[in-house]
């Protein structure tokens, strides 16, 4: 009696889709491989336009039964081509383990191009990072969309190498090219955040909101001076702070309202939102802006937690001060910590977005620390840059498609 011996195959079948549905292909292709006694060791299938592509590697303990014809003959009679290779035993070293790492290369802008990709894949080349699959995450927008337009492509890497160098790397790459790169060491916990926390002005806002009370009290300039110099990190946060509170003093308390009705809320974000919370996400706003206004974006955008300044108000004038411990860049990475700690998430799973140097601190502690349209100092301190999307694309970089 003969014994049987297991081999493994590779099945590929292709072709464009003629009102056939996927389900009713992928039942019958695994019906004929449970006839033949096939294990599955990796399967990918794929759709691209209206042109299916399915990929398995499997094992039997019978090649003689005929389930390279079965498998052709469903192909056939699907109007779709195949083939069947088998595949020797010292080529499974990818599927059995060599010690290599994956890595998740997010390549985020406007539009991206096939030189953009280009460019990805020969850094990818010459670190030797094997791709394992793209994919498109960012559904084509339609012609009146055209404005509010986003790409996001996601490569799938394998390979050995030293992740700080990699990283370094891609982030370069991204500057060169000036598009968004985001390159991330694949883990359990890549798409699994659960917490996520926002600096206010300038990234849940388009805009500054001490400088639209400067403005309002006729020291705009002076004011806007000092902000760009603190989000600059050339001169301590709370010093700028004080100052620039020093010059509100007489405001009328009226304007706060006025002013909140009218933030701009930054591009992506209600789209952003919506998807949060509808994903069970822990939401905090944590800025070094006023507790009025974070009330404001709470209610209109369902944020969970929000910490803040808060203005102190005498007889319905601003009196130039604040109550409470100023929440600077450090206060903000021990709430971030905390918040994380009273609901047990570890600080692998904590996303933080800034723009300004007061970030930093937050930034850093996150297992994803965004800076969002930042300045150049932030820039290259951060792990992680968006700069070229609305909020919104943060999405993409946590792994989820349109």
């Amino acid at each position: 009696m003969c014994a049987l011996v297991k081999t493994t195959f590779l099945f590929r079948c292709y072709g464009h889709l003629k009102n056939q549905n996927v389900t009713d292909i992928l039942t019958s292709l695994s019906g004929l491989l449970v006839s033949g006694e096939g294990h599955i060791l990796d399967i990918k299938q794929s759709i691209t336009h209206d042109f299916l592509t399915v990929s398995i590697l499997f094992t039997s303990m019978n090649k003689s039964n005929g389930l390279g014809v079965k498998l052709e003959t469903m192909a056939q009679s699907l109007s779709m081509k195949s083939d069947l290779e088998q595949v020797a035993e010292e080529a499974l070293d990818n599927i059995h383990g060599d010690g290599s790492a994956r890595y998740v290369v997010t390549v985020l802008s406007r539009y991206v191009s096939m030189e953009h990709l280009h460019q990805v894949l020969v850094l990818s080349q010459e670190r030797h990072l094997k791709v394992d699959s793209i994919r498109q995450l960012a559904t084509l927008p339609d012609a009146q969309q055209a404005v509010q337009k986003r790409s996001a492509i996601e490569i799938v890497l394998i390979g050995k190498g030293n992740v700080e160098s990699l990283h370094r790397d891609f982030l370069s790459l991204s500057s060169e090219l000036n598009i968004d790169i985001a390159f991330q060491l694949e883990t359990p916990f890549r798409r699994a955040h659960r917490l996520v926390c926002f600096d206010m002005d300038s990234t849940l806002i388009a805009t500054e909101v001490i400088d639209e009370l400067a403005a309002a009290a006729g020291v705009g300039e002076q004011v806007a001076e000092i902000t760009e110099s603190a989000m600059r990190g050339e001169i301590d946060f709370t010093e700028s702070f004080h100052k620039r509170m020093g010059l509100l003093k007489g405001l009328d308390e009226s304007v706060l309202e006025s002013i909140a009705e009218q933030l701009p809320i930054m591009e992506g974000a209600e789209r952003l939102f919506t998807a949060l919370n509808a994903l069970g996400y822990k939401t905090a706003i944590l800025s070094g802006g006023f507790m009025y206004f974070a009330q404001h974006l709470q209610k209109k955008l369902g944020i969970d937690y929000i910490h803040a300044n808060e203005l102190e108000v005498v007889e319905g004038k601003v009196t130039g001060r604040v109550t409470g411990r100023v929440v600077d860049g450090q206060r903000k990475a021990e709430l971030l910590e905390r918040i994380a700690q009273d609901h047990g998430i570890p600080l692998s799973q904590v996303v933080a977005v800034g723009d300004g140097a007061n970030d930093l601190p937050m930034l850093s502690k996150a297992g994803l620390g965004v800076a969002f349209r930042a300045k150049p100092l932030v820039r290259e301190k951060a792990k992680y840059t968006l700069s070229t999307l609305g909020l919104d694309g943060l999405l993409y970089m946590l792994g989820i498609e349109d």
